[in-house]
């Protein structure tokens, strides 16, 4: 799936629900390209298929990183555009760490602006025959918190951070700019929902949302087949009989259940939280764990409290746990912001959407009269 995700374009935009793996796989791209780690290829790769048959571009770029969600929603406009500024200082920090001494150019860090800083890194990588692959995770983390955290204040806050000359807005219009022959080539950018992407409108509007694309729909997270495999592996190490690993599937299947992230596949995944906690219980005490939901993954109450207090929000969320009839869309929305959100007469479509990319609803199917099914998609 990395040649797949180089083909599919230089600047790109993967939504999953949170805990779903994105970090891994930005650990993933970032070890497969880094150009400081071409010596570290054959141990990590070789023995996968790509690997076996690379892609030209393996170890071809320098990598700057960015974790959203590690930038501070709390505060004043001005204190949360410090603590971006903060992060991207930061992760600029590590990078010139990382890669001075292969740079001709000294990399120059403005604690005041971070925008200054990520030039100096531009202007220090055109020096060389490579160029930047940029990684950002979470990009939508706090500024979802800023706008769901308390619905009645935060909306301008929210909106003064993506809109206009908002921070935000700038960070992404910098980067826009990077990429047209500035020394930026690539950038991977995963999130949860296309909320903030779509506010900031022509700040950043050159990345394809590949989300809902048929071949990536397991990028992250299991499939029954692999999960089958690891839970051979246990009951080989338990010495269960056959049937207890068909038992273990089967409650797996009916409390985790599976996501669909395509129209064009049926293909489920599970989320690999929930797995991986269920997996690690199954292997170390021989039987699956008495709670079978894990605490990491539990719906932030606040989220659901703010789609519930939208207009028609109550009544969505109602549909969704009756089940019957199911919640249904005439197509799902990959770009809403928001106005769409905010406006009396809203469209319950777009909360469904949101509920989808929160997780809390998922893919199942064809409905009625061609309508998209959503399901929540654990018990």
């Amino acid at each position: 799936q990395i040649r797949w995700i180089e083909d599919a374009g230089d600047q790109l935009l993967f939504l999953r629900p949170r805990r779903f793996g994105k970090s891994l796989l930005m650990s993933m791209l970032e070890n497969y390209y880094d150009v400081a780690k071409a010596s570290e290829f054959e141990p990590l790769f070789g023995h996968l298929a790509i690997g076996a048959n690379p892609t030209p571009k393996h170890n071809q770029y320098w990598i700057l990183k960015w974790d959203f969600s590690n930038v501070s929603a709390a505060g004043e406009v001005r204190d949360i555009q410090q603590s971006l500024y903060d992060h991207l200082n930061g992760c600029i920090k590590i990078f010139a760490t990382q890669y001075q001494h292969l740079l001709t150019h000294e990399i120059e860090i403005d604690r005041h602006n971070a925008i200054f800083s990520f030039h100096s890194v531009l202007a220090a990588v055109s020096q060389t025959p490579y160029r930047l692959y940029l990684l950002i995770d979470e990009y939508d983390k706090f500024a979802n918190e800023v706008l769901m955290a308390s619905p009645v204040p935060s909306a301008s806050r929210y909106a003064a951070l993506v809109t206009g000359e908002g921070i935000l807005r700038t960070v992404f219009s910098a980067v826009k700019s990077a990429s047209q022959g500035r020394g930026l080539e690539r950038v991977f950018i995963t999130g949860v929902s296309p909320l903030v992407l779509s506010d900031m409108t022509s700040g950043y509007n050159v990345s394809k949302n590949i989300s809902l694309e048929p071949e990536f729909n397991e990028l992250c997270g299991f499939t029954e087949a692999e999960l089958q495999t690891v839970l051979n592996q246990i009951a080989n190490d338990c010495q269960f009989a056959p049937p207890t690993v068909a038992e273990a599937l089967a409650i797996m299947r009916t409390f985790y259940n599976g996501y669909c992230f395509s129209t064009q596949t049926p293909k489920l995944v599970y989320n690999p939280t929930l797995a991986i906690y269920f997996l690690e219980h199954f292997q170390k005490r021989c039987q699956p764990p008495e709670e079978l939901l894990d605490s990491n993954l539990e719906m932030d109450k606040h989220k659901l409290t703010y789609i519930a207090t939208r207009q028609h929000g109550g009544t969505l969320i109602q549909t969704a746990l009756l089940a019957d009839p199911p919640v249904t869309v005439d197509s799902l929305s990959k770009r809403f912001d928001l106005s769409e959100l905010l406006k009396a007469d809203q469209d319950p479509q777009v909360l469904a959407a949101l509920l989808y990319y929160l997780g809390v609803l998922t893919l199942q199917g064809r409905h009625g009269l061609g309508k998209l099914a959503l399901r929540i998609p654990n018990l």
